[in-house]
């Protein structure tokens, strides 16, 4: 079982910056496909940002760009870097991750920013960017 935990989160004025982090635990080493979500009230949770094994990413459409995944393996922790931040990127953000060892790239891909392949997750940090 992965433990997750995540930081950083905070409130920002429009074109601001923020990065979280999410610092994992257990079995870690068995998850490294891991994956950043966000979430607003009554709205479905939106995959944001997502980091393989290798380190290969991917990115949602309205971040590209604006945001970068990265992990530090020596420290069991992933990041997201949020820079350019809108009103719109106003949510819970959550870290979640999952064991892609039996994947290839190409289901990676398919499936990298949909909270359904996930089966680990953390709690969530407030990210909130006013006008």
């Amino acid at each position: 079982q992965v433990l997750l935990v995540e930081s950083g989160g905070g409130s920002v004025q429009a074109g601001g910056s923020l990065r979280l982090s999410c610092a994992a635990s257990g079995d870690s080493d068995k998850s490294p496909c891991m994956a950043w979500f966000r979430q607003e009230p009554d709205k479905a949770r939106e995959g944001v940002a997502a980091i393989d094994r290798d380190g290969s990413t991917k990115y949602s459409g309205s971040v590209q760009g604006r945001f970068t995944v990265s992990r530090d393996s020596s420290k069991n922790t992933l990041y997201l870097q949020m820079n350019g931040l809108k009103p719109e990127d106003t949510a819970m953000y959550y870290c979640a991750a999952w064991d892609c060892s039996w994947t290839n790239t190409e289901h990676w891909e398919r499936v990298a920013l949909r909270p359904a392949a996930y089966l680990s997750w953390g709690q969530g940090t407030q990210v909130t960017v006013s006008s």
